[in-house]
């Protein structure tokens, strides 16, 4: 039952969506600095502020990666004509540290066709964001330094290490996908722009923080 082609796989998104709730953000990455982009809507009951506890029901798997995100501060709508570069990120408002969780509707976490795993909402399990900076521009994800800890245990340090290089590009395919899909990007929306770390498993009742030194940081126990 794969699907056919990645616009079935996010049909299978939008259909499962409706059963999730309100849309608080969306998830989005590339394989490569010149490939593709892919992304999944982020559903609001999945969306946590800094310090939170996740619920030990919320997710099966915890697939621990820091990313960086950006909160928009003004509407992208869906309109017949793409937005641009400057459009979009004109309507950025704030940087944000996050961690994501990764989980699976699936027996085991990457076992099947990606384009299953787009439709299983592109692996997302949970998203917690840490506080935001206005002054977004003056930061360059691809030369930022990252900390990955677990359990007060570092387990990932580096410049970098994005696959999808600029991030920023990524924001402006999404604005235009999501206007392609009818959806559009709301005001409030939180965007997460893919892995810094990899993905680091770690079992029900660990503490997690990442850590962008320039940025700020963002901490979580997850039940």
């Amino acid at each position: 039952m794969i699907p056919p082609s990645i616009d079935a796989a996010y049909a299978i998104q939008d259909e499962v969506g409706h059963h999730l709730g309100p849309i608080g953000g969306w998830k989005v990455g590339s394989e490569t600095p010149q490939s593709e982009p892919f992304c999944a809507p982020i559903h609001t009951a999945t969306i946590f502020d800094d310090g939170a506890t996740v619920p030990h029901d919320l997710c099966r798997y915890l697939g621990v990666e820091a990313e960086i995100a950006y909160r928009f501060a003004r509407d992208l709508p869906p309109r017949a004509h793409e937005w641009t570069r400057d459009e979009v990120l004109d309507a950025v408002g704030t940087i944000h540290p996050v961690i994501e969780i990764l989980d699976t509707r699936y027996a085991k976490p990457g076992s099947q066709h990606k384009f299953l795993h787009t439709a299983d909402q592109q692996s997302h399990g949970a998203l917690i964001v840490g506080p935001g900076v206005a002054d977004w521009r003056k930061f360059t994800p691809v030369h930022e330094p990252v900390i990955l800890s677990i359990n007060n245990q570092t387990v990932a340090e580096h410049t970098g290490g994005n696959s999808a290089g600029d991030p920023l590009r990524l924001l402006v395919w999404l604005a235009n996908h999501a206007s392609r899909r009818k959806i559009g990007i709301a005001a409030g929306s939180i965007v997460t722009t893919g892995s810094t770390t990899g993905t680091v498993f770690v079992d029900h009742g660990a503490d997690v923080t990442a850590t962008f030194p320039a940025i700020g940081a963002v901490h979580a126990h997850l039940a």
